[in-house]
């Protein structure tokens, strides 16, 4: 029996590993998963090795491409750092190859993930592009003349992070202002709790799907709300989306990209969330009126976007 060629792409997170065997057109021939045991550096190698011995039973395995929420050096070799995994200074690469003995591709996970979504997604045929996960956080992968953006030590594109405000809310960064606190999940979910903890009739509906507790509502219960038609949380999301739209406004008038997309659990609010972000985009766009406007599209690719994106760096690197 002659094996299918492909590549492993892992996507590393704080909680769970997901893997999948993807082949030249990023198709996903097979996908498992593994929990993270994410205080034990050693312990997240043999479960990623694992689980890529169990996805290579069927496959003839060439490379594999691991994506990880981390600072990571330009030469894709060392995690400097990972807020939710027990990664400092970790020489991730050379260890997954010891324990794979197959050649390994690190990338950041918002890297991988525009990357997937240029080859395979909602920017395929773009060569300038910016993608930005709106979730918990803010995540961004930015794609200048079909090269992935990595800056000089190799942490560029940290978006989420860019100051809005000035002495503004506490970030996890440890710094205040960052457009992550006021343009996320978090910070939807933050403004709705308020309106539900002041007891105005407006939040009824809100309080209602976390039970009336407040600590209990999370981001997909206002997305819902939303959906129903309830004004407060169609309110909500256009708040957000003037937020998000703002951030983007200065963001391309650095990078001037052609396109601009929006993934992550936010985005799937869809117009309630892209149209007010759309608008205050163009209220803020520098030189507006007078240049070409980059394009706004959802993600494609889904929570896959990252783990397909870095299976095809790792099979570009190595074919």
């Amino acid at each position: 029996m002659t094996l299918v060629r492909a590549t492993i792409g892992l996507d590393i997170g704080g909680t769970k590993i997901n893997g999948g065997v993807i082949d030249e057109k990023g198709v996903i021939l097979a996908q498992g998963r593994r929990d993270t045991p994410a205080l034990d550096p050693a312990a997240i190698i043999r479960e990623a090795a694992s689980l890529t011995r169990e996805l290579s039973s069927q496959y003839q395995i060439d490379a594999v491409g691991v994506a990880c929420a981390a600072y990571i050096d330009r030469s894709g070799s060392t995690v400097y750092f990972s807020p939710n995994l027990a990664w400092r200074d970790e020489p991730l690469k050379e260890r997954l190859e010891a324990a794979l003995d197959l050649p390994v591709t690190i990338e950041n996970d918002a890297n991988a993930a525009a990357w997937g979504e240029l080859r395979f997604g909602a920017a395929a045929g773009s060569v300038n592009m910016v993608m930005v996960t709106v979730g918990t956080g803010i995540g961004g992968g930015v794609v200048v003349d079909g090269v992935l953006m990595h800056g000089a030590f190799g942490v560029a594109a940290e978006l989420g992070h860019m100051r809005v405000v000035p002495g503004g809310i506490r970030c996890g960064c440890g710094n205040r202002g960052c457009w992550e606190m006021y343009a996320s999940g978090t910070a939807l979910v933050r403004e709705a709790q308020e309106l539900v903890v002041s007891g105005s009739p407006l939040g009824a509906r809100l309080g209602e799907l976390c039970g009336g507790d407040p600590s209990a509502l999370r981001g997909p219960d206002v997305t819902r709300a939303a959906v129903e038609g309830d004004p407060a949380a169609v309110e909500l999301l256009a708040d957000l989306g003037v937020w998000i739209g703002e951030g983007l406004a200065s963001v391309v008038a650095i990078l001037d990209p052609e396109l601009v997309v929006l993934g992550g659990g936010v985005s799937e609010a869809g117009a309630l969330l892209v149209d007010p972000a759309l608008a205050a985009f163009r209220r803020q766009l520098t030189g507006r009126g007078h240049r070409p406007e980059a394009r706004f599209a959802l993600a494609s690719l889904g929570n896959d976007a990252g783990m397909i994106g870095a299976a095809d760096l790792a099979a570009q690197a190595y074919a």
